[in-house]
């Protein structure tokens, strides 16, 4: 679909609700956030993504919407075909239905990180790792300008790659030894915890330790920082992209961490990519709200119910 006239994007989170009103040329209109009703179930979530659509648009400027949401997302279908428990009862929600009905608008859905990765494709031909390290370790996959979305939305949750400094480690989907449990911010924190018998909630508490010398916090963030590097290079090894961009909060703990994670992706390369190295997003804090603008022009649009 051509879109003329400004969407709308919502970005949806464990913790918080971004939405924009955006025009074409991707500037910003209109912003709104508000906290997720995560612990009320997926009906709250959906009035509370409806009135945050609204707030940004009062004066019915679009007819059109785009949502980039937690969990594993079905653009065809509109579902959330998988999640964890961040947003209770998430898992096979009618996302799209559910927001056209309550609109009126056109929607169209998709995988957040994937929203927000898809304004870092540089051109048609473009192909792209991209990786948003925090809470979770999300990822999203792009090949000749597209983004891959694979069966039932799955393609590009490279937290849920096998990872050996993950082995045996419980993770968030339920399986071990996946990536997530050791990259993400709370593994890091978790495995500061198990060396030192000391836990710690916060990532910012390890970081700040390994600035003051402390070894077993220098050890953890190498650790998880050595752990995605690895699985970064094979991707990319595999998917032989133009570019992989590192994003999400657990990069900007320090040079700590994202020197050892290059160091580590460098060394998993084969010769004809021996010159990629991770770079950073080269879109801020509004990347998720205007990628999910840009989704009614990329996937299936789900339209409200007839009157």
């Amino acid at each position: 679909m051509t879109v003329t006239g400004p969407a709308i994007g919502l970005d949806l989170g464990g913790t918080k609700i971004a939405a924009a009103l955006v025009a074409p040329d991707g500037t910003v209109l209109a912003r709104h956030t508000r906290p997720t009703p995560a612990a009320d179930g997926p009906d709250a979530v959906l009035d509370a993504l409806a009135a945050a659509a609204r707030s940004v648009d009062g004066g019915n400027a679009s007819g059109v919407l785009g949502v980039a949401a937690a969990g594993v997302i079905d653009p065809v279908t509109g579902t959330v075909t998988s999640a964890t428990d961040s947003i209770r009862g998430w898992a096979g929600t009618a996302l799209a239905a559910g927001l056209a009905d309550r609109t009126g608008l056109l929607v169209a859905c998709d995988n957040d990180v994937r929203a927000t990765a898809a304004p870092e494709l540089a051109g048609a031909g473009a192909s792209l790792v991209y990786a948003a390290i925090g809470t979770g370790v999300g990822g999203a996959v792009a090949v000749g300008g597209r983004m891959v979305h694979g069966t039932a939305g799955i393609a590009g949750h490279l937290g849920h790659v096998p990872s050996p400094e993950a082995a045996g480690l419980a993770c968030t989907c339920g399986g071990t030894g996946h990536l997530e449990a050791v990259a993400s911010g709370p593994g890091i924190a978790a495995l500061y915890g198990r060396l030192t018998g000391r836990p710690v909630d916060r990532l910012e508490t390890v970081a700040e330790r390994a600035a003051s010398g402390d070894e077993p916090a220098v050890r953890a963030i190498v650790t998880g920082a050595v752990a995605a590097g690895r699985v970064l290079g094979g991707l990319a090894n595999t998917l032989g992209p133009d570019r992989v961009v590192v994003g999400g909060g657990v990069p900007h703990i320090g040079p700590l961490y994202r020197d050892a994670l290059t160091e580590a992706f460098a060394a998993e390369l084969m010769p004809p990519l021996a010159r990629l190295r991770p770079s950073k997003p080269l879109f801020g804090a509004d990347a998720a709200v205007i990628g999910a603008a840009r989704l009614p022009t990329q996937v299936p649009l789900h339209a409200p119910p007839p009157s």
